[in-house]
């Protein structure tokens, strides 16, 4: 399963996707966390004390994810030819969730018992010269090229607010969870949300945090109804990992864990639709193509499409014993 997780700035969004990768992968999950928020922060949540500085950016070897993805596609002349939305065709490379591949290896880092791969921080010389969706193009790039099988989930944390909807990378996904604290800033950006996703029917689920009483839980209920999905309590626990306490010498309380295990049943429950992802993945290919990529790249890039491919065979192929 590939699963976001977005929501309000300051909601819990990184804290929730640190919760629920680490809990899949206690549980026995092969797990690839994405930083993919403008603000760097889940390293940190999954206990790596000098943070995403010095994990390698995708951001910045993004040619490298290029040339090595486009493999031997004669669709795809040169690494330059890619784009953020170009999908995987004949002679393509895909990737698995945690490999073995190059960009594994020089990539991504093992922290808590998955492994974590970061955009990068938006740095003082990108000021005025460049957009963090530049940075995010990378993972959207990796998510069109990625396979994953049974018991193998993909969680990525994704930037705060609408600002997703930017491009593509929010069709990416198996299913969305979108964290909602019980006020009108946090129910607005669910509403905000739900309206653009529902032309493209995107599976949302939300995740009510920082709940204190049963008043804050009638308020979230009666603004979002059945997209409430569960909801966690106040927690010392996560206040005192944020603080600097190790996750393994702190308790979760007995009600936070249970919901928990709920994400990962609805994340189990979660059917994959093959034929959604792909006809998303070119239609925003030949959307990015027309509006802006064929002139920058100086070529037709929907000839990328190979009408042949289709990912869901390779995947069957590739995870066959």
């Amino acid at each position: 399963m590939k699963i976001a997780f977005v929501g309000k700035g300051g909601s819990g969004k990184t804290t929730l996707s640190s919760l629920v990768a680490r809990h899949l992968a206690a549980r026995g999950r092969a797990v690839l966390a994405l930083d993919a928020d403008i603000n760097q922060h889940l390293a940190v949540a999954l206990g790596r004390d000098e943070g995403a500085a010095a994990i390698p950016a995708l951001g910045d070897h993004l040619d490298d994810i290029k040339d090595y993805l486009r493999g031997e596609n004669p669709r795809i002349p040169t690494a330059r030819d890619m784009v953020k939305t170009t999908p995987p065709g004949t002679g393509s490379r895909l990737l698995t969730v945690t490999g073995p591949s190059p960009i594994h290896d020089r990539l991504s880092v093992e922290v808590g018992g998955l492994r974590l791969m970061v955009t990068g921080a938006f740095a003082e010389e990108d000021l005025g010269v460049a957009c963090y969706h530049s940075k995010v193009g990378a993972v959207e790039l990796l998510l069109n090229h990625l396979v994953d099988g049974p018991g193998e989930c993909v969680v990525v944390d994704m930037t705060a607010g609408a600002d997703s909807f930017a491009s593509g990378l929010f069709t990416r996904f198996d299913r969305t969870f979108l964290v909602a604290e019980p006020t009108r800033k946090g129910v607005a950006v669910y509403e905000q949300y739900r309206g653009y996703a529902a032309d493209h029917d995107i599976p949302i689920s939300v995740i009510g945090n920082k709940i204190n009483d049963e008043r804050d839980l009638a308020f979230l209920r009666d603004r979002v109804g059945d997209d409430l999905l569960v909801h966690l309590e106040q927690s010392a626990a996560v206040r005192a990992m944020e603080q600097g306490r190790s996750a393994e010498s702190v308790v979760l309380e007995p009600a936070n864990i249970a919901a928990l295990d709920r994400i990962v049943a609805a994340i189990d429950d979660t059917e994959r639709d093959w034929d959604r992802l792909h006809r998303q993945m070119i239609e925003f290919h030949v959307k990015n193509a027309r509006s802006w990529a064929n002139d920058a790249v100086g070529t037709d890039l929907t000839r990328q499409i190979d009408p042949g491919f289709r990912l869901d065979v390779h995947a069957g192929l590739m995870m066959a014993p």
